[in-house]
């Protein structure tokens, strides 16, 4: 079972194999509290994951080694089975779900792991992961469900409490639980009166959902961008932690996390997955309670985002922040009319992306058109206002 000292040991076993990452003062991120961040994001392999599986398989037997490991991933578990195996010189087999990115399933073959795709998500792999364990007897290293493994997690606590003793609120990512049980279970034996809240992404909230009605429950399905925290069943022992040592756990939407990870990139020059930017998200989005004049550290938990979606992920962080805006105006299609209104959107400091003109619509006069513009912009009070200078000059702001 876990214990206060089986994650002390825990921290002095890893010594040899990850770094102590920063806590950064970050000023920036809300104007109701301090921020801190723990940048686990810069961790070996770009992960808090690498610490409960390589002290899980330091613990492992001579026998055990010597069958290997197997473990199940969408990605960041993976590649520290993979790191683990690789130092301890044992074979290690990697089930990964088939929408796993790209990034994450090379890095782990990078690190000498023998991948298995498998279709669906996470709780598919982890099926084919268990038959593979019976048929090669394999030892299963759990991502979450595992004391060992929930001890390394648990080492970012004490971290966290030796970086920032005076910390109020500690907010950390769920998926299926591991991270938080561990960092929960150690807050609150030593400083009890620090709060620790969870956040899940609201397209896959199994653990809120899990909490709310007091029992283990599965959804039918998840749809997110975290796809570190993209897993459809809590925890039998993640969950009973939780109940025991979590304050709460909120949820933040898909375009939450990427206004987060634009922020962090833009204010911090930090590059978060989704995942790791959740615990940010809902600090800028005042989910999280009773945060006001308070320090609060925000588990940053990997940073390991497929590039791939990098680029969608700042478009839609841009709008969520207000930093552009597509504005329809309804104009008569002559001359002259585009300049005017570049002129305006100039005038009051925006700055045009693109144009579309749309003259096909039946509901506006043959001799009519839709305006449609992309502007760069501040924020949404200056959106307003170029929406106000428009109407002033009299166009037809749809």
């Amino acid at each position: 079972m876990l214990t206060i000292d089986k994650i002390y040991d825990a921290s002095n076993v890893l010594k040899e194999v990850i770094r102590q990452t920063d806590m950064i003062y970050a000023p920036n991120l809300s104007d109701k509290c301090s921020v801190y961040l723990k940048t686990e994001n810069l961790q070996v392999t770009g992960s808090f994951k690498v610490r409960g599986a390589y002290y899980k398989i330091s613990g492992l037997s001579d026998e055990e080694k010597a069958h290997g490991v197997i473990a199940c991933s969408a990605g960041n578990h993976a590649q520290g089975v993979a790191l683990a195996a690789a130092h301890s010189g044992i074979k290690a087999v990697i089930c990964l779900p088939e929408g796993a990115p790209i990034s994450k399933v090379e890095a782990t073959k990078r690190y000498g792991a023998e991948v298995c795709m498998v279709k669906g998500v996470y709780d598919d792999a982890y099926n084919k992961a268990i038959s593979l364990r019976d048929e090669k007897n394999y030892t299963f290293i759990h991502p979450f469900d595992d004391p060992d493994v929930i001890a390394g997690q648990g080492t970012i606590g004490l971290e966290i409490l030796e970086q920032l003793p005076d910390a109020d609120v500690i907010a950390v990512p769920i998926g299926g639980g591991g991270l938080i049980s561990g960092v929960a279970y150690i807050v609150k034996h030593i400083r009890p009166n620090c709060r620790v809240y969870g956040v899940q992404s609201a397209g896959a909230a199994s653990m809120v959902n899990s909490i709310h009605d007091n029992k283990i429950e599965t959804l039918d399905d998840v749809n997110t961008i975290a796809d570190g925290i993209k897993v459809k069943t809590p925890g039998d022992l993640t969950f009973e932690m939780c109940k025991k040592y979590v304050d709460g756990v909120v949820t933040v939407t898909d375009d939450e996390v990427s206004a987060a990870i634009l922020t962090l990139m833009e204010q911090q020059k930090l590059v978060s997955e989704g995942a790791g930017a959740v615990p940010v998200a809902a600090v800028m989005f005042d989910k999280i309670p009773d945060i006001e004049g308070k320090k609060v550290c925000c588990l940053v938990s990997g940073g390991n985002i497929d590039v791939t979606i990098l680029s969608r992920v700042i478009e839609r962080g841009l709008k969520m922040s207000g930093r552009t805006a597509g504005i329809t105006i309804a104009l008569s299609d002559k001359p002259g009319q585009l300049a005017a209104v570049s002129a305006i959107v100039a005038n009051t400091g925006g700055n045009v992306v693109s144009v579309n003109y749309d003259s096909t619509d039946l509901d506006m006069n043959i001799t009519d058109c839709y305006l449609k513009i992309s502007v760069e912009t501040r924020d949404f009070a200056h959106i307003e206002q170029i929406k106000t200078a428009l109407k002033e000059a009299g166009f037809a702001v749809k």
